[in-house]
Order: structure tokens, then sequence, then C-alpha cells
């Protein structure tokens, strides 16, 4: 099976082609014979009935600093593909947003990785209240007296942007921080978004652990771990990745939500968990396959690949010449 693949995604020129996974995930393809093409999210239109992008055919290498090559640009109307994935990073503010309304209409032509409505009705934070009993005590609000009773009932806890992403803006407040009234004031004059507010978990110390899901199936995992004295194990500032194995637990959440993921149409997701506790189902950008192919010596974007395919055939998507 041969396909035609249009991957949305940042800049590729600066990516670490050892730790991205949007590369991995293209380098795969390219070995399993299908087509590339590459185009950055400003670069997509609708144009006279017709979801357009301004793209290019696209080569990648596993060469430090000579990655990629790119053919010329042209206009590419992306019904003609068998496959889009959705891959740039958040912010998922509304640039984001409108992406998953323009590529939701290429359905039934191309199918597109992740769903996109789906995505875009399937927020990391908010994914997770649909099972409040896999997740710590966790409040959303913008009320600063709402905020300030949880703070009271939990002592130590997180507060972090709703919307944010990789870390960023992630604040632990101890039961004697005082510093609620500011971060809130901080928050509230950048955007109109609510807080999400979790009970701090001590357990993070030992690592938060990224669990990869193909297809609503765990393939797999590794451990992140923050460095000293920090409370954020994302690695792009800090975190050290390390192997692990799925416990049990782990098992237990992934069965819960397994099978609502694979009914959505989210074939690659990255979630979040912390001792015995789900705490986010990342599937705008999820990463990690990387990390996870060099410690447990496995194939993971070729299994993702796999239940692609799978899904492209299943829906008679014929490869188209």
């Amino acid at each position: 099976m041969s396909l035609k693949i249009a991957i949305q995604m940042d800049p590729i020129a600066p990516i670490d082609i050892d730790a991205d996974s949007t590369f991995r995930i293209a380098e795969e393809a390219q070995v399993r014979g299908h087509r590339l093409f590459y185009y950055t999210p400003d670069k997509l239109s609708w144009q006279k009935g017709r979801v357009i992008a301004h793209a290019h055919d696209l080569t990648v290498r596993r060469e430090r600093g000579d990655h990629f090559t790119l053919g010329d640009a042209r206009d590419l109307d992306l019904s003609e593909m068998d496959v889009v994935w959705l891959r740039q990073d958040p912010p998922f503010d509304m640039g984001y947003i409108t992406t998953t309304h323009l590529l939701g209409l290429l359905s039934p032509h191309a199918m597109v990785v992740n769903d996109p409505f789906w995505v875009r009705n399937f927020p990391e934070k908010l994914l997770v209240l649909q099972f409040p009993d896999l997740i710590p005590p966790t409040l959303i609000a913008r009320d600063l007296a709402t905020l300030h009773a949880f703070k009271a009932e939990h002592g130590d806890i997180v507060v972090k942007p709703l919307y944010g992403a990789g870390g960023a803006g992630v604040f632990r407040l101890r039961t004697d921080d005082g510093n609620l009234d500011s971060l809130h004031e901080m928050f509230s004059a950048m955007n109109s978004e609510p807080l999400i507010a979790q009970k701090f978990l001590p357990d993070v110390s030992a690592g938060d652990k990224r669990v990869i899901l193909i297809d609503g199936h765990p393939v797999g995992a590794i451990n992140r771990v923050p460095a000293e004295g920090k409370t954020r194990s994302n690695m792009h500032v800090g975190g050290r990745p390390e192997k692990v194995d799925l416990t049990d637990r782990d098992r237990e959440i992934c069965d819960a939500i397994g099978p609502l993921l694979r009914e959505r149409g989210q074939v690659f997701v990255g979630i979040d968990v912390i001792g015995p506790y789900l705490t986010e189902i990342n599937v705008t950008s999820p990463t990690g396959i990387q990390e996870l192919e060099r410690f447990d010596d496995v194939n993971i974007a070729a299994q993702i690949w796999e239940a692609i395919e799978r899904r492209v055939a299943e829906d008679d998507h014929a490869p188209r010449a």
C-alpha cells in the first residue's frame, strides 16, 4: 500500500531529529513507500470549495543539519491525499481550532490523523474530566474565591493555564504560599480562560509517566523525571527520560479510556500518569516515540502506520496514482 501523506506541522528546519515524533513518523512513512508532502499551518486555506495547502514534496533523512529536502512549493488539494497529519504543536488557540474546522471538511475523502473534530472537542486537560474516578482532585474555574476554596481544601496544589502545553505556566503553590491572587491577576490579564488546579501529587518526584496508545491500546511508556527541586518533568524544560514498564494501574487506565479514543479516531495519543492518577490525555501533537523506541527496542512508528493503513483499507480509501 503506497499512500499520499500530507503533514501539517511547525517549521521542519529547527526540529531535533533525535527527539521529534513527527520526524520519526515521516521517516517511517518514507521507509514504507509512502509519498510525503509538508506544509505549515499558515499555508492552509479554503478556496472555491476546496481545502488547499501551499505545500512541498518532502524527503527526510537522519542526518543532523541536513535532515530534509523540499520540492518546489505548489497548491495541493488535500482531498486528493490519502492521509493528512495534524501535527503542529499547541497553543490550542483559535488559529489551531480553525485548522481543525478546515481539515474536518476533508471527510470522507482523506483520513485526518488524529480526527480533527474530536481533537477540537478533546482538549488535553478537559477530556480527563470524563473519567473523574481516574484523576486527582481537580478544579476548572476562573473565579478567585472558588480557587481559594480549592486551595484551602487541598493545601499544596498546582495551577496552570487550561490550554497551555509543554509545562508552560505551571506553578506549584504550597500550603503556605500566598501567591494565588497574583497568579490569578497575571493569567486574567492574558486571556479570559479558566484555570485548572489540581492537588499536588508528591509521586511526581519519582516521575511523570508518558504512556503511548495506538488506536486505544497501550504500546509502552517512558518515565519523565523532573530535575532536582523542580516540579515540571517535561523534557524540554529539564526533565530526564527513563525506561519504565507499564503497571497494572496504567493498563487499567488505558482500558477505561481506550475504547473512546479508538471510536473517535484518535490513532496516536499520549497520556500522562503520576502515581495512580491520570492527569492529561494528549491528542493534539503527542510526543515520546523516539525515547520509547530506544528504551524498548521497538518500532512504534511502524505500529502507528500499521494502524493507519488498516483504517484506510477498512474505509476503502484506494491509493491514488
